[in-house]
């Protein structure tokens, strides 16, 4: 069998490799010289700005969000190049206009600092100066969007200035009043409405030290360790590299933004395993691509989009009442793909991991002290302190963990280096956030967000479903390249809308267009992070993205069904509707499991098929009615696959010679 060729493990270099050909955030340069101290200590300039505004207190909105755009537009001119294509690996090639664009940025980040009482003053009225400098910083972003983040949301962004300027021209309902060059170099960067908006003060306060606290929880060792446990815990089991997978890659979400990051890091280790054991490369690709994707669904970091969300939302809402909602959900969506993957192995024969192959237990469960920043993170989440608290807290805590750590003794150095690391990471997102803050904008201000809500339940004919429909259909287009951050946004500026309009409470919606922004990732024809699995696996891309897509079925099932019943939200439920809800959506995925696999106790018939994901829905929706309907019909069919097991096992062997 082809898949089982001898297995090549992918060197760091290939990793980093491939991480940079799917995720635009890693193809940074690696500078050297007088511009490598530069870039290295603008970095660390970056992380101890914010770290100092999140102990001491922020400055004025204005202040805070224009230097933490300074310093991140500066330092992605600085090390993003401006054509990928022609970067020489392991060579600095920085031009002139770099470093023009570069000045440029400290220029339009220093701009409020140093002329605030004037801005404030002027009371909207731009001068010559003023508009340069807002027209300059509209430009600075969206190229440095292009460069940290991609060309889609670069252009979605480009053709939202446009509608905003030519709105006039625009057919129907889309038709505005238009507006003029100078007002929207006012309201882009001289209010708190475009580029320093809600999406950037969310960059500049709590996503940047969440990020810095994943930063320093790979420092840790924490990252290895989480393959590690994995392994320890589910490398016995049927199929068990897989299940490898999706556990270590459920953990790495807590401390990934990345989907891309999490298939390629993860991936290097677990595919070549899968194939081993006898996998097909399009399926061990799309395990761990759907894995992996299911990070940034996965509560408490969410792939930073969550304390987006609770700004957003508002009416009061908490970080916490968002966590706690997509607990189920994301449960949900790995035990689904857990359950497949079992049911996989088991219509192939697979065994899992030998003793020989497997980590001494020992050792692995003796480091468990490793997970101490993830609990705590969780429990300070939980408790009343404030979001800023409990991350600086964390990394704190994570610091000292990495210092009692012998196999990987965090030194100062280290710190340093995960100060700089976390402001690496930033920068995309500090990118993609002011992109966003542009789309919101424009949307704020021609009353788009209204217009496309009505046009989509006009088109939907004012029903729930299909306006559902129509809502995935666009959150999976707007999200295709999309990073999480920026994702969200879009999606919950354009899409949310509608459905809030028809009645569905605030925080449904919001995650229904969160999840289908996230699973673009896996959605073919982009599928980013399916490709980047098919690159590590060798597999055909479109064909791993469609395996992809099959194994996280529960994420295009479960967001209708919060949105119809938010039980499965923990919204006004008790804790024995809570588990009940849990149990019997559990049964109702292994029902879907069998049906999409093909495969219980035995090979299915095509109608079992279709019956038995029937029955998984019923049992997934929280009602009455739907759970016991779907209960007898579950035993009837488990009854049955048992029955012919034991019948077929009964039978008595022929022996060769009769």
């Amino acid at each position: 069998m082809a898949d089982k060729e001898e297995i090549k493990y992918l060197t760091e270099e290939e990793q980093q490799e491939l991480i940079e050909k799917y995720d635009p955030e890693a193809g940074t340069r690696k500078l050297t010289g007088i511009l490598g101290y530069i870039a290295f200590f603008g970095l660390l300039a970056f992380s101890l700005f914010q770290l100092y505004t999140a102990v001491f207190g922020v400055f004025t909105a204005q202040i805070q969000r224009t230097v933490h755009l300074g310093f991140a537009l500066s330092l992605i001119f600085l090390l993003f190049p401006g054509n990928r294509k022609k970067r020489q690996k392991g060579k600095f090639q920085i031009t002139w206009y770099d470093g023009i664009l570069a000045v440029l940025s400290i220029g339009v980040g220093a701009y409020w600092p140093l002329f605030f009482e004037d801005l404030v003053m002027s009371v909207g009225r731009l001068t010559n100066l003023d508009f340069a400098v807002g027209l300059i910083a509209i430009l600075l972003v969206l190229e440095a969007t292009r460069r940290a983040v991609g060309l889609p949301i670069m252009i979605i962004a480009i053709i939202f200035v446009l509608y905003g300027i030519f709105g006039e021209y625009m057919p129907g309902f889309l038709s505005h009043r238009g507006l003029s060059l100078d007002r929207l170099v006012q309201t882009m960067f001289f209010t708190t409405e475009g580029i320093l908006g809600t999406p950037l003060a969310v960059s500049s306060t709590f996503i940047f030290l969440f990020l810095l606290f994943g930063s320093f929880l790979i420092r840790t060792g924490v990252g290895q360790y989480f393959n590690d446990l994995s392994i320890a815990i589910a490398g016995r089991s049927i199929g068990g590299p897989a299940k490898v997978a999706i556990f270590s890659s459920a953990l790495q979400g807590t401390i990934s933004g990345s989907s891309v990051a999490n298939v390629v890091t993860s991936g290097a280790f677990t595919i070549p395993m899968m194939k081993k054991l006898g996998y097909k490369k399009e399926f061990a690709g799309a395990v761990e691509a759907s894995a992996s994707t299911g990070g940034q669904l996965m509560p408490p970091i969410m792939g930073a989009a969550a304390f987006l969300m609770v700004e957003f939302i508002g009416n009061g809402i908490t970080y916490w009442d968002i966590a706690k909602a997509a607990a189920i959900p994301a449960i949900l969506y790995f035990a689904g793909i857990w359950i497949m993957t079992h049911f996989e192995a088991k219509r192939l024969g697979l065994r899992g991991l030998t003793k020989d192959e497997m980590p001494s237990r020992k050792e692995v469960f003796g480091k468990i002290y490793l997970l101490i920043p993830i609990l705590a993170i969780v429990l300070l989440l939980m408790s009343n302190i404030t979001v800023t608290h409990a991350a600086l807290y964390s990394i704190l805590i994570s610091i000292v963990v990495g210092f009692i750590n012998k196999a990987a003794r965090m030194k100062f150095i280290d710190i340093i280096y995960a100060l700089v690391d976390g402001a690496r990471t930033a920068l995309a997102v500090a990118a993609a956030t002011a992109a966003a803050g542009i789309i919101v904008g424009i949307v704020t201000k021609t009353g788009l967000g209204l217009k496309l809500a009505n046009g989509l339940i006009e088109l939907s004919g004012g029903y729930l479903i299909p306006t559902l429909m129509l809502t995935m259909v666009a959150a999976l287009i707007l999200g295709m390249g999309s990073p999480t951050t920026a994702n969200y946004v879009i999606t919950s500026t354009i899409a949310a809308p509608a459905m809030i309009l028809l009645g569905v409470p605030d925080l449904p919606a919001h995650l229904f267009v969160f999840y289908f922004g996230i699973i673009a990732d896996i959605t073919p024809p982009v599928a980013l992070a399916a490709f980047a699995a098919a690159g590590v696996s060798g597999g055909e891309p479109i064909r791993t993205g469609i395996e992809s897509s099959k194994l996280a079925i529960a994420a295009f099932i479960i967001p209708y069904i919060f949105v119809l019943s938010p039980e499965l939200l923990m919204i006004d439920t008790t804790w024995l509707e809570v588990i009940w809800v849990v149990f019997t959506a559990m049964v109702g995925m292994i029902a879907i499991g069998a049906g999409v696999i093909g495969y219980w106790m035995r090979g299915m018939h095509w109608l079992e098929r279709i019956i038995a994901v029937i029955v998984g829905l019923l049992l997934i929706y929280p009602e009455s009615i739907s759970d016991i309907t779907g209960i007898i019909m579950f035993v009837v069919l488990l009854t049955l696959q048992y029955v012919w097991k034991r019948n077929n096992n009964s039978k008595p062997k022929i022996s060769a010679q009769a």
